[in-house]
């Protein structure tokens, strides 16, 4: 009989709603997974609020004191979908009571609270995870396939982009994203955590970065004077942004690659443009989030005559995570990265074994972060500390 995981989910927003829906659906398309969890307890601060949302989301009860959750002996997994400036106290608390511990991205706020989280679950020796979802894409598995097969050779260069839209309007609220102490950064820590990590993933670690950030707009309307109308002024009262709206950099990988990144909330018209290009020796890869299902390749061991990128539907059982799903040709969507890595990770907790990315892909993720702050802030190169 499969193991119970008890499960208790701090925080029930945007990314508490995916985090529910793959707790609800993994046992029915993996069923031998040798653990299941239970959606036994829903955590936040607004009792109204946390009630609705477990009666939606299918939470068997609430609760609005994380400590008191993570001491509780029928807690076995704690999952962290708060903003960033807390993850921390609650991932260190969790572990020191012998909790697993799964933690949305980026880990931290800082180099520092992500080496105490990591120092945390060690000592505990127990199962944690970073929900760097975008690797458990089955296009991107499998480009991670192709090159561990060596179908790409020698990687020459690595170029992604995650680009969005949504704080285009001047007058779009002062939320906790664009409050440092909150969020920790803007669209490096949000976007570009992401992809920095498949770079890790699929190329390897960083040596050095240089790059540059802006902030477009500087001041925008507290999001409490949205609501209540004009200040003293005649106008919304206004704070001030504290991270960036934008950032680019680039890097030399440890096994001599190069590499270009770029991350805004001021793209027009990218709604959520996840994009990558690898080049290398014997083959080129190119994924767009947007086209989820799909990977181009270029084989450049085939004669010139018939070189080209191809499209491949990666939706075939044979195909990473694929075989639980539909028939080939039956796409999957943004939703299913999230049941993969819950798969992984009851598969890593009833196996006892490791998953990835764990709390110390998280904190070399935030090692990059905190180069590229640097770095923009020097106008010069910086090491990425290992």
């Amino acid at each position: 009989m499969a193991e119970q995981v008890n499960v208790a989910l701090i925080g029930y927003k945007f990314m508490g709603r995916s985090h529910s829906n793959a707790y609800r659906q993994v046992a029915h398309f993996f069923p031998d997974l040798g653990a299941v969890p239970v959606m036994n307890t829903l955590c936040g601060r607004d009792r109204q609020a946390v009630e609705q949302a477990a009666g939606q989301l299918g939470w068997q009860q609430v609760a609005t004191d994380w400590k008191d959750v993570v001491r509780r002996p029928d807690i076995d997994l704690v999952d962290i979908v708060t903003p960033g400036d807390s993850h921390a106290a609650i991932a260190i608390a969790a572990a020191e009571a012998g909790k697993h511990v799964f933690c949305e991205k980026p880990l931290a706020n800082t180099v520092a609270e992500a080496e105490r989280m990591l120092e945390a679950v060690q000592k505990a020796g127990v199962r944690n995870m970073v929900a760097f979802n975008y690797r458990r894409v089955p296009a991107i598995a499998y480009a991670r396939q192709l090159i561990d097969e060596g179908r790409i050779g020698r990687i020459y260069h690595f170029r992604a982009r995650y680009l969005q839209d949504w704080i285009m309007d001047p007058n779009f609220p002062l939320v906790w994203r664009l409050d440092k102490n909150a969020a920790g950064s803007g669209p490096m820590g949000d976007l570009g955590a992401h992809i920095i990590d498949l770079a890790r993933y699929l190329v390897g670690d960083f040596d050095e970065v240089t790059g540059m950030a802006e902030t477009f707009i500087k001041e925008r309307p507290l999001a409490e004077s949205s609501d209540a109308g004009l200040g003293a002024s005649g106008g919304a009262k206004k704070g001030q942004v504290t991270v960036e709206d934008a950032a680019a950099f680039v890097t030399r990988f440890t096994n001599g690659a190069m590499g270009t990144f770029e991350v805004s909330r001021f793209a027009g018209g990218n709604r959520n443009a996840n994009t990558f290009e690898i080049n290398g020796s014997k083959g080129s890869i190119r994924f767009n989030l947007e086209r989820l299902n799909e990977l181009e390749f270029l084989d450049l061991t085939q004669p010139s005559t018939e070189q080209g990128f191809r499209d491949l539907m990666i939706t075939d059982g044979a195909h990473p995570y694929m075989a639980a799903w539909w028939p080939a040709g039956h796409i999957i969507g943004w939703e299913h990265t999230f049941t993969h890595e819950v798969r992984d990770l009851m598969a890593a907790i009833a196996g006892k074994v490791p998953v990835h990315p764990d709390f110390l892909d998280g904190l070399r993720v935030q090692q990059v972060l905190d180069a590229v702050e640097r770095a923009a802030s020097s106008r010069r190169w910086e090491r990425v500390a290992r």
